[in-house]
Order: C-alpha cells, then sequence, then structure tokens
C-alpha cells in the first residue's frame, strides 16, 4: 500500500517471484480499473461556468477566490513553465498529462511533467539537493510530512484560501493535509488530486438476484446473510492474502477498516502515529472482529487453511463460477482487473460499501490517494496548485478511467466507468475518509512487521497477542 500506486511496484515484485498481477493494497495505489468493454464511456458534458465548473474558467475561479487561477485564465502567466514530479509513469502519466491539456491551451501555462518509477527514493535526493520541482505528487502523505518537518514544503495557506477547500474538500482531506511543519506549527501543505477506494465488497450479481440475498447496511446483517449463505452450502468469504514479499497486505486493509468502525478518528490517528499500540485493547478488537469470519472455515472458500496460501489476484475467481462458489470479496476498486475479462460490471458483478459496526463512527470510507504539493512559490505556481483543488483538473483523467475525485464540484457524469462511477457516488455519502494506515506506518511497520505478522497469525503459526506485541516490538526507537 506504499502510495496510490507503489501497487505498480508490488506488482512488479510479485511478477518477479512468480506470482501473477500486481499488489496494490499495500502499500500503494491500485492500477487502474478499466471500464468493462461492451460500456461506453460518456462523453464529458460542458458545464456552464458555474459552481460546478469552478476551475474550468475565469469567472468561475474568480468567483470563489482563487486568484491566480483566475488571472492564469486572463493569460497573465502565459510562457511561463510548471516543474512537476511524481509517480506517475507510463499509461498514468499520459492519462495526466492529458488531463491538463485544456488547463495548459487556456493559460499558456506548460506544466512540466517528470514521473519516476522510483519516486520515493528519487524526490529524496532532489529535494536535499536542492532540485525539487515546483510542484510534487505524493501517493504517501507520511513522506510529504518528512520533508514538511524539515521546511522544505510551502504551506497550502500561502496560496488558497480556507473557504474554498473547506467548500470543495470533506472535512477529512483537510485534516489528512495538515501537517507539523518545521517551526512546530500546523497547517496544510498539500491539495488532495484523485484517490482510490477500498471499502467495498464486491459480489456476483447475477447469481446474487438469482439467489433472493440483499444487500446487508450493518455489519450485524453482515453477519447474518454470511452465516445464511453457509446454510445454503457455501462459504460466503472469498479470502486470499498471498502476494509474494508482500504477503499479509489485505489482512491489514481489513483491519483499518475496522479500527474506523470499531473505535473513534483519533485513535485511528494516535494509531497510524505509533501512540496507540498494536496490543492495545483497540487494536486487537478491531482484528478480531473480522478475525471471527476469517477463521471459521465454513465462512471461506477453501477454509482458513488457504487464506494464507491464496494469491490476492485469485480470491475472487471461484465467484464468477456457475453456481458461485463464494459469494463476497472485500478490496480496492482495482481488483476488477482480476475479475474474468468477459464479466460485466452492473450485470456479472456488483458491490456494495462495507457496512458500519458499530453506528457511532459513522460511515468512513478507507482510502489512498495522490496528494500535490508546492515547493516553490510564484504566481504561476499558484494557479496550478488552485486548479489542482477543482474538479475540472481530474476532469479528463475520470472520463478515461483509473481515477477517482474527492472534489465536491466534480460531477458523477464527467465518469466513463460506471464502477468507478458508482464508488465516487458512494464515497461521497462517506461520514469521514481515512488514508491507508499501513501507507503512513514506518516501513518496518506498514510494510514490515504487520504484513508478517497477519500472515503469522491467520496461518495458525503463533496467537494473535503475539503477532500484535511483535508488531510493536519493531517500530523505530
Amino acid at each position: 500500500m506504499r502510495r496510490l500506486n507503489l501497487l505498480a511496484l508490488l506488482v512488479i515484485v510479485t511478477l518477479v517471484l512468480g506470482a501473477c498481477g500486481q499488489a496494490a493494497a499495500p502499500t500503494a495505489a491500485p492500477e487502474a480499473t478499466k471500464a468493462p468493454e461492451a460500456t461506453k464511456a460518456p462523453e464529458a458534458t460542458k458545464a456552464p461556468p458555474t459552481d460546478a465548473s469552478v476551475g474550468g474558467t475565469e469567472a468561475g475561479a474568480r468567483a470563489k477566490g482563487l486568484t491566480e487561477l483566475a488571472d492564469a485564465y486572463a493569460g497573465k502567466y502565459k510562457g511561463t513553465k510548471v516543474t512537476m514530479t511524481g509517480p506517475f509513469t507510463d499509461e498514468d502519466a499520459v492519462k495526466f498529462n492529458n488531463s491538463v491539456k485544456a488547463f495548459e491551451g487556456a493559460t499558456g501555462i506548460d506544466i512540466q511533467y517528470e514521473g519516476s518509477k522510483e519516486f520515493e527514493a528519487s524526490i529524496a535526493v532532489r529535494v536535499q539537493a536542492g532540485d525539487v520541482p515546483d510542484v510534487v505528487d505524493f501517493p504517501q502523505p507520511g513522506l510529504l510530512g518528512t520533508f514538511v518537518k524539515q521546511g522544505k514544503v510551502v504551506p497550502v495557506s500561502a496560496a488558497i484560501s480556507a473557504g474554498w477547500l473547506k467548500e470543495n474538500y470533506l472535512q477529512s482531506w483537510l485534516d489528512m493535509a495538515t501537517m507539523t511543519g518545521a517551526d512546530g506549527k500546523a497547517d496544510m501543505y498539500g491539495v488532495w488530486h484523485r484517490f482510490s477506494g477500498k471499502s467495498q465488497v464486491w459480489y456476483p450479481k447475477k447469481a446474487w438476484d438469482a439467489a433472493g440475498y440483499k444487500i446487508p447496511t450493518t455489519w450485524d446483517e453482515l453477519l447474518a446473510l454470511t452465516e445464511q449463505i453457509a446454510k445454503d452450502g457455501d462459504p460466503a468469504w472469498c479470502v486470499g492474502i498471498e502476494s509474494g514479499a508482500a504477503t499479509g497486505w489485505p489482512a491489514t486493509d481489513w483491519t483499518e477498516e475496522m479500527m474506523l468502525r470499531t473505535t473513534s478518528l483519533e485513535n485511528y490517528d494516535k494509531w497510524v502515529k505509533g501512540e496507540l499500540k498494536f496490543a492495545s485493547p483497540e487494536v486487537k478488537k478491531a482484528v478480531e472482529t473480522f478475525a471471527n469470519v476469517w477463521n471459521n472455515d465454513k465462512y471461506v472458500y477453501g477454509g482458513k487453511a488457504s487464506i494464507v496460501t491464496t494469491f490476492f489476484g485469485d480470491a475472487p475467481t471461484p465467484m464468477f463460477e456457475n453456481p458461485p462458489k463464494c459469494w463476497l470479496h472485500k478490496q480496492g476498486n482495482f481488483i476488477t482487473s482480476f475479475f474474468p475479462k468477459e464479466a460485466k460490471a452492473g450485470v456479472d458483478y456488483d458491490f456494495f460499501y462495507m457496512p458500519p459496526v458499530d453506528a457511532q463512527y459513522g460511515k468512513p470510507y478507507l482510502v489512498a490517494g495522490d496528494i500535490m504539493a508546492m515547493f516553490h512559490d510564484r504566481p504561476e505556481v499558484r494557479a496550478v496548485m488552485q486548479f489542482f483543488s477543482t474538479g475540472e483538473s481530474v476532469k479528463g483523467w475520470l472520463a478515461s478511467a483509473g481515477a477517482l475525485s474527492m472534489h465536491n464540484d466534480s460531477q458523477l457524469d464527467w465518469y466513463g466507468d460506471p464502477v468507478e462511477r458508482k464508488i465516487a457516488e458512494t464515497v461521497k455519502g462517506a461520514t469521514s475518509v481515512r488514508f491507508d494506515a499501513s501507507d503512513l506506518m514506518p516501513g518496518e511497520v506498514g510494510s514490515g512487521s504487520e504484513w508478517k505478522g497477519f500472515t503469522d497469525y491467520f496461518s495458525g503459526a503463533k496467537d494473535l497477542d503475539t503477532v500484535l506485541q511483535t508488531i510493536d516490538a519493531a517500530w523505530p526507537k
């Protein structure tokens, strides 16, 4: 889970190790999901210069106090250049560049983007060498936080009004962009650009409807459904956490989902920082909440013993057999790239939101995503950052598939992929969002002891208390 696209790195790792596919959730953003071939992407609608098109016109930008963005559309920065780097490469780099073409054409600002497959290592070298571009796209806010503490990043408050940001983002996104600077003060140091959703439970729609199963809206209803499917003769859940060197990462996602559903956001944030231990009652409860399902042989396809040996990309495959051999699979939106090519969204499969466990914690959504940070403060750089704070900046990417927008001014009819459109709509109904915790934790934990620990636990090699204590012991002193 290390970036919205460390997934790509893990994909390479797993391929090298002989597993097919990619690993996204463990620390990165999943590969872009492809729209079903039978579905034609709707043409992007041209909205008038209203609130729904704030980032696309001088009038819209001016009305929201985005002064430099409005001036850019007025031609004041024509001929200037804004340099950028980030993890977008290959197809993603093409989609990003295409998504900013209209802005470049309208303003005359040349956004010079250079992607890197070794982003995490290269950006550290460039920052320390004083060779950092104007804007950097970070798939891990934790890495951005490192440079914020060093005083290398310009606060977003210098370029964008708090009023606009509160209007266009759910508060949780603003909270996740707020970090402590070198002066010891908290401020916002980036704007969120795109994200991937993780809180989806996939199911075989055609067979599901024929069986008469209903979408659960609470955890108790989900457990009742799990038991009903077992009584009908099938294990409900398709589960697999094997991923080569990254084996264990899907269990970290489930732990994060349950932390958001069984305790407070404050505790989740403390847990990410290491202030709330894995061995704490709160974290243990979160693990046990889903482990009670995973550890029940009648609930999991292949039984508990198959969990650590089933490649995560293969886990949902039995869901598409006729009849299905398992019926439920929780995973990020990238997983559809592992579904059978002939499977059609909305016909052969669909998803529902993983329901709350305790109503007092609302309807949280687990995400990964990209946050844009400003390293040099010039008018044209401010204009680009203001542009990234609007849905217009990702509109073209939404149409071509492979991105979700967290901007309130984005419109659902901009999406070319019906699955991504539905996820975006679902996330808009969330009461809070939180970033993948293992992506924020030190590597020794988030992509180290935690992966191994959960593998040991679900393989039966170690008990839960021992595993949680071992994970804590790996936290850097």
